[in-house]
């Protein structure tokens, strides 16, 4: 005799619908915890997940590289913890013995594998840029072109025409770069890094000295591209402030080195008479923006600069140091002594 089951009623089915979906989700849960799997190529397992995958999608890509040993236990394990339309997109590394619960909490939160990229004192936005391209985190041209008019605070604006607004503001640091950041946003992480560096002792103590952020930026990254020794720093911002309360042009070979683009190892006459807003032999005063991106050291010098009667300087030989000078004869000397 066959037995036959009758429910009376719409309300005893719905109860045994989630006593099913009870029983599966445990059992999903359970078999998500973690299993080793044969994985061919190691330890570890690089995917992409690109914007727009769908859960099914992953969940097939996961289980090709054999990182899962069931796709639908990771459905069902991203539909409980409602991530299953939230899932992020970027590259993830995932450890075989990592549990599915895991992998879906790490796709779910967005935890890419970041990359490191070091961006050193006094580079420029140029030198940056293609830093970005040869690290393959970004197009340098797009970095760049992102870098002409990016201006998010008020001291980054200038009424005078600049290469890039945010030269200057970039600010020297070691990154974690997120594989799907675009060139955009890795600026804007940079620059924001500068705003927060800048202290609001240090806004403060320009204004002690009567100088403007931008103002402190500019000097600084005049010093950071001269300046050999750590201890000249604050030596060379002294000089570059005593020249300019004197009205005498700064004469920086580090903004003609600017204006050129490229390293070059000894400057001509020709050089200094290249017709540029930012030739400091030509305009007395400082340049329309910064050449270059400095570190805290520089800017701390320039807040902090000595107080010296010096109006010149060279470097020496070995382009380790500087000789100090307080007139323009002493200066020729220190020039003669040094070239021979």
């Amino acid at each position: 005799m066959i037995n036959i089951l009758h429910f009376n009623n719409r309300s005893t089915v719905t109860k045994v619908i989630y006593v099913i979906i009870a029983v599966l989700s445990i059992a999903a849960i359970g078999y998500g915890l973690p299993q080793p799997v044969d994985n061919p190529v190691g330890d570890s397992v690089t995917i992409v997940v690109k914007s727009g995958m769908t859960t099914q999608t992953i969940s097939d890509m996961l289980y090709e590289r054999g990182i899962i040993k069931s796709g639908f236990v990771f459905r069902v394990v991203a539909r409980i913890k409602g991530l299953s339309n939230t899932l992020k997109a970027g590259e993830y590394t995932f450890n075989k013995d990592m549990s599915i619960i895991e992998m879906v909490g790490v796709l779910g939160r967005g935890e890419t594998e970041n990359k490191d990229l070091t961006v050193p004192e006094g580079y420029t936005i140029n030198q940056i840029a293609e830093l970005i391209e040869q690290k393959k985190m970004g197009s340098a041209q797009k970095f760049r072109d992102a870098a002409a008019s990016f201006a998010p605070f008020d001291y980054m604006i200038s009424s005078s025409p600049v290469v890039y607004k945010a030269e200057g503001y970039v600010f020297p640091d070691t990154y974690k770069i997120a594989t799907d950041a675009t060139e955009a946003q890795i600026l804007e992480m940079m620059v924001n890094q500068f705003d927060s560096k800048f202290t609001p002792e240090m806004r403060q103590k320009a204004n002690n000295l009567g100088l403007s952020i931008r103002e402190v930026v500019i000097l600084a990254s005049l010093v950071e591209k001269e300046a050999r020794v750590a201890d000249e720093r604050p030596v060379i911002a002294g000089v570059f402030r005593n020249r300019i309360k004197a009205g005498m042009a700064l004469q920086s070979c580090a903004t003609i080195q600017y204006i050129l683009g490229h390293p070059k190892s000894e400057l001509t006459i020709q050089d200094t008479e290249i017709p540029s807003d930012y030739n400091t032999y030509l305009h007395p005063g400082l340049p329309p923006g910064p050449i270059s991106n400095p570190g805290l050291a520089s800017i701390n010098a320039v807040l902090n600069p000595v107080k010296t009667d010096y109006l010149y300087f060279v470097a020496d030989k070995k382009g380790e140091h500087h000789r100090f000078s307080r007139t323009y004869t002493e200066h020729l000397a220190a020039i003669e002594q040094e070239n021979k």
